[in-house]
Order: C-alpha cells, then structure tokens, then sequence
C-alpha cells in the first residue's frame, strides 16, 4: 500500500516570484516548485519532491535495460587519475575534467565519465568467452566543468547520467549489443513521451568506430542537426562534405591578378569584380566563387599554440563546434593582431595561397603554415581569392594546377540545401538537445588497460566494448520544458510525482474528515497521493500551489463533500467536473 505525502509535514516551499538566474520554463519552474535549489552556477540541489520525479524516469530506465539483459552497478564519483592516464583521456579532457588531490597528494578526479573503471572491473572478474555477452549499467552523478554552465538542468557541472556499457568477442557481438541498447533507447524515450531523431554523431573523446545520439527537436536545443527527406539524419559535427569531381585543367586561363581596394568583405569583392572584371560566360560572380582564408589558433594539450589557414568557399563561415572536432583535442580560436604581426606572409584581408612573388601558403611553402582547404575546393575549380598583396585579388586562381594544401578538413558551416552525403537529397537544419548517445567503443578501452579472455580456441582475445548513455536529469528538465503553462508544470502520468493531488478546501472539519477518507481509498487502490490538508491556508493558494506542481489529476474536497460530491480536476485540459465519491476511485483507476 502506498502512503500519501501530508502538505501539512511535507519538506515543500513554494516560490511567488521567479528566479534572477532562471533563462528557460524548466529552471524557472523546477525552483519555484520545490524541486531543486541552487548551490552554484549548475550545481543543484534536489528536494523531496523533485527527487520523486528523478526516481520514477530512473525507475523506466532500470525497467528497460533489464529487459535489455544488462546487469546494475555503482561506481564511486570520486577516482584516481591512473586509469584515465592510460587511455590518454586525464590530458584529452583538458579543462573539462574536476581534478584534485587527496591530504597524501595522491590525484583523483570526478568522473566525466567512466569508460576505464568499468573495463577494470570486466578485467578483474571475466576471463573467459564463455561470460560474454555482457552488459552492465550504473546510474550515477557525473562532474563536468562546463565554461558556462546555463538553463538550469539543461546544462549543469553535476548531472545524473545512466551509462550503460556492452563487452563482446567478436565485432558481430558488439553490433548486436548496440542494437540491444539501441532499441532499448526508442522504449524509453517513448514511454517518457520524448520525440526523438536519431543521428550520426562524432564520437569526440569517447572514441570508436560508430557513434549515434538522440536528439530531442527543440528550439532551445544546443545542438544543430540535419535531416533530409530520404532519411539521413546527423549533427553538424559528422555532417561529411560531398566532395565535387576533379575537373580538368584544360582550357583554363593562367591565374590573374588585378587591384581590388576598399574590399573589406566577401560582398564589396563580388560586387567590385562584377564591375571591373565581369565573367566572359555572362554568369554574375557570387560569394561562393571566392575563396576565402580563415586563420585560426590552436592550443595544443602541451600548451604549445600552432597557427592553421583553412581555405573555404567565400559563401561559408567556419563552424566553430566543427573546427573543435576535427581539431580535437586542440583547443580552437580566432587568430589575433599578434599573429598577423608575427607572420608577415599573411597578408591580412588579402590572404591567398598563391602569390606572383612566390608567398605560398602551406607546410612546405614560404609561410610554413599549416594549410588545409573545404572538400568543396577540389582539383580543377577556379577561384577568386587574396594574392598576399595589399588591395589585391587574384582571379582564375586553379586548385591543383596552381596550388594545393596539406589536407581537406571538415570546418565549414553546414547550409540548408546542401546534399546529403548518402545521397538521399538536400537537408535541412533544425535545434535539438542531446538526450541519448550511444557508442561502438572498439577495442580502445580494452587495448590500453588489458582487457582479455580466452576465446573459444584457448587464445587470449581483446573485448571489445560499447556505451550508451541517458543524461536523467536533462530528460526530466526537458520533460519539463515541454509540460507548462503560464500557471505552472504539468507532469505527464509516467513521471509525475505523485498520481493524485487530493486537495481539501475551508474551514469545516467535517470536509477534512471526508478528505482524510477519500485518501485512505485512493492510497489503497495503490496510486501514490499528495494530500494538501494545510488548514490555515486559502483555497486560491492551494489551487495555486496545484498548478504550479503540476500532478497530473487533482481531486478537490469541498462544500460538496457533505452531500457526496467531489470535483476531478484535469490540470492539462483544464476541465473539472463533479464526481460522487463513490465513483472516484474507480475513475482514477
């Protein structure tokens, strides 16, 4: 039998007003109702009623990976730094990583992660094939030190996480493990009533062969994805370039070079050649014929800073998320006045990788600068781009006949219209928040830290592994970002707090009695109730308190109560309607 929660005795407070801090529904919201406090920018606390709600999206999870055959575990938060030497990740990590030293100056850190623990527990206790598959699962607190902590849950330095973790022998192992978790994923998303679009996803730190995540379409979502008709589906991040054919050079006018001043941007330098040096096929220059060169700075995880030119078609900018990946683990940004100064070849505003006086852009060329260009440049295309002089552009500049570069990267921004990679048609671009990802890790983990068993053959085999993780706490706030009105939360059945919000309204004992009994019968039924019996309190604040709370059905005892009658309260629609008592239950049922 459950047992009701008494507003009367229940650790709840209540806000009025919203908090300075609050930038989205959610945090707003989650305070105000009780459900967390702050401790520091994205650190919070959990409150009674808030740690209810946790439970229950945790409790879907825990359903889920049983059915999925995988196996709970619990790892400390706090771990020595000497597994996450191993893997290289202590350095990768960079300032993402809370680290610190015991009184014995031992070094320890809070785990963004725990891919290397749980591969050390596998070792220590699995030797054979004959114990795999397995599957093993914790959920747990994870420490990660954003830069700017922001929205409330939605992007926090402590968050609760499920990591899931897969070991397997053979590579068809561990594919149909992610299936496995995969699968089990779209069951608990859709039970939590999240949509979700699942995409290609970089694997970043983590690593692997295969990396998907789960996006949650919002506008308020950090993440930007693709999508085309046909079904792909990536973020940013992995989106790959078509690459264009090689062209042939035959027929091509040797480069030429003609002043260009007052050119400060791409737009002045399209309209200036469209009047000084219009195209002899009739066809107007736009942005994308020119080719633009971007300097950025990278610092490295030695603390050296080394400079990169990238060379992109005029119409595109760089993508900073994009550069992060293809640089990684490097930190990435904009190169400064100092740069310029200490590198004369680059010719600021008029930056090419070509010159008539021989300035070229390159490991092997007079700047001795990395030089890496958009797959778009490709051999054969022709370009209008800065000739390493002053108030000069270059036009027909030839890529392969007249230079070339030290690689392609991945680097530029993603347009809607741009053909999908599979060739399933044009994407287009919308917001999504990160709720899921889920990873073929290889043999990585395994490789660094020893992971065998002895396979069928009596030979010792490398395991390879995946991961999945859910983040728990940025479901439940974005559970609660789309569950809102201007009164107040309002919590799907699933997740709710509670199942019932029996209020008693007035001063007359005789109602709280009837309330008391009505509560005695809803807690034997086996639905959980929040039982609001605060005597000395109105009924428009208790009615307030409801739907700021936001328990999905709301029983209101009042005058009525002495003639058999109560009032059921839909908080989503809104409707309230009069119920004998004696039909109430089976109604809530």
């Amino acid at each position: 039998m459950s047992v009701s929660v008494r507003l009367s005795n229940y650790f709840l407070r209540t806000l009025r007003e919203d908090p300075s801090d609050a930038e989205v529904a959610s945090h707003r919201l989650l305070v105000r109702g009780g459900y967390i406090r702050r401790q520091a920018p994205g650190i919070f606390a959990w409150l009674p009623i808030g740690l209810r709600v946790k439970a229950r999206i945790e409790n879907i999870i825990r359903e889920e990976m049983t059915a999925a055959g995988a196996h709970e575990v619990h790892f400390p938060a706090l771990l020595p730094k000497e597994p996450y030497e191993v893997t290289g990740r202590y350095t990768e990590y960079g300032d993402g990583m809370f680290r610190l030293s015991d009184r014995h100056e031992a070094d320890y850190v809070l785990a963004p992660t725990h891919e290397e623990v749980f591969t050390l527990l596998v070792k220590d206790l699995v030797n054979s094939y004959k114990d795999l598959p397995l599957s093993i699962y914790q959920i747990q607190d994870k420490y990660r030190d954003e830069a700017r902590p922001r929205a409330g849950l939605l992007r926090g330095r402590e968050f609760t996480m499920k990591d899931a973790y897969s070991f397997d022998v053979t590579d068809e192992g561990l594919e149909a493990s992610y299936q496995a978790q995969r699968a089990a994923y779209e069951r608990i998303f859709t039970r939590l009533g999240l949509e979700y679009v699942i995409v290609k996803a970089d694997a970043g730190a983590m690593g692997g062969s295969k990396s998907e995540e789960f996006l949650h379409p919002t506008p308020i979502g950090e993440d930007t994805f693709v999508r085309s008709a046909g079904g792909y589906a990536a973020n940013v991040e992995a989106f790959t370039t078509t690459t264009p054919a090689p062209r042939s050079y035959e027929g091509l006018t040797p480069p030429d070079v003609h002043d260009t001043p007052d050119t400060p941007t791409i737009q002045t330098l399209v309209d200036l050649a469209n009047t000084n040096h219009p195209r002899p096929d009739g066809r107007s220059w736009s942005a994308a014929d020119t080719l633009k060169n971007v300097v950025l700075a990278l610092r490295h995880l030695d603390g050296s800073r080394e400079l990169v030119v990238i060379g992109l078609p005029g119409d595109r900018e760089v993508d900073l998320k994009r550069a992060e990946v293809a640089f990684a683990p490097a930190e990435v940004e904009a190169a400064i006045e100092k740069d310029f100064v200490a590198n004369p070849g680059l010719v600021k505003g008029y930056i090419g990788p070509w010159s008539a006086d021989g300035a070229v852009l390159g490991t092997t060329g007079s700047t001795g600068i990395r030089y890496l260009l958009d797959p778009r440049v490709s051999d054969g295309s022709g370009w209008i781009t800065g000739s390493n002089q002053h108030g000069r552009h270059v036009f027909g500049l030839v890529a392969g006949r007249d230079f070339s570069a030290d690689g392609t990267v991945e680097v530029a921004q993603v347009l809607a219209g741009d053909e999908a990679p599979d060739g399933s048609g044009p994407v287009e671009l919308a917001r999504g928040m990160e709720i899921g990802h889920v990873f073929q890790l290889g043999r990585k983990y395994a490789e660094a830290l020893g992971l065998k068993v002895q396979d069928e053959n009596g030979k010792l085999a490398t395991v390879t592994m995946g991961s999945y993780g859910i983040g728990v706490t940025r479901i439940l706030a974005i559970i609660a970002e789309l569950n809102n009105d201007d009164k107040g939360l309002i919590w799907p059945k699933a997740v709710a707090p509670f199942d019932v919000h029996v209020v008693a309204t007035g001063r007359d004992a005789a109602v709280y009695e009837t309330a008391e009994t009505i509560v005695e019968a809803i807690e034997a039924s086996g639905l959980e109730v929040l039982f609001d019996d605060r005597p000395k309190v109105s009924p428009g604040v208790k009615f307030g308190d409801a739907e700021l709370l936001g328990v999905p059905t709301i029983v209101i005892v009042g005058r009525g109560a002495v003639d058999g009658v109560v009032e059921l309260w839909d908080r989503a629609s809104g409707e309230r309607v009069e119920v004998p008592i004696t039909e109430l239950v089976p109604r809530l049922r």
